[in-house]
């Protein structure tokens, strides 16, 4: 079981050694703490939290301080094993750094998408727009006839219609993507591919075996 969290970090271009260049996303993943461990006779599910993002202490409630034995720990996530059993090696108070990924291997990546605000069904849902001439003026964005009417929905809006609305802030996950690097003196992973959020977003990371 391999997973970890970090920030999301600048992109670049990676090439190989047989002349491959990959655009590529660097994610810093400073080591992270087991702050628990789930038992089903005690939580009635199998789990192993970690925390990570060190912050200052008072930027932190007593509660989270005296869950993580007094680490100033910002985030916490949990990761249930497929076979329902605790994986052999971890222990309370381990610490988990980039060095468990190896290069080559596929990854499943999770972040919180960039917010882009209440937009329009052109840039929300890829919507053409209506024509640029025939005494069309102000209409070119517009979203056209929702139903109406006598319509297919008997005089409403269909449930489901694709309109305006508010855009990202949403969770992705993002599936087979390549390690490419492994850096644990700077505590870097280097990962093909564009990855959701924006800098300094906290991505998780999960080898696709333990999905």
């Amino acid at each position: 079981m391999k997973f970890i969290l970090g920030t999301k970090g600048k992109m670049l271009t990676v090439f190989t050694d047989e002349g491959r260049a990959f655009a590529a996303t660097i994610v810093n993943a400073a080591p992270n703490i087991v702050t628990q461990l789930k038992t089903p006779e005690k939580d009635s599910y199998t789990a192993v939290q970690i925390g990570a993002g060190e912050t200052k202490e008072k930027r932190v409630n007593k509660a989270q301080l005296g869950h993580a034995k007094g680490k100033a720990l910002k985030h916490f996530r949990e990761l249930r094993p497929r076979d329902g059993n605790l994986p052999e090696g971890i222990e309370l108070g381990a610490a988990i750094d980039v060095s468990v990924f190896v290069v080559g291997e596929k990854v499943e990546v999770s972040a919180i998408s960039k917010g882009r605000g209440f937009q329009g069904v052109v840039k929300r849902h890829g919507f053409h727009g209506g024509p640029r001439s025939h005494g069309q003026k102000h209409s070119e964005r517009s979203p056209g006839s929702i139903g109406g009417s006598g319509g297919r929905a008997g005089g409403r809006v269909a449930k489901g219609m694709r309109m305006a609305g508010r855009m990202g802030s949403d969770r992705v996950t993002v599936r087979n993507l390549a390690v490419l690097q492994v850096l644990p003196e700077t505590n870097e992973l280097v990962i093909a591919g564009a990855i959701p959020g924006r800098k300094g977003t906290l991505v998780e990371i999960k080898g696709m075996e333990s999905r």
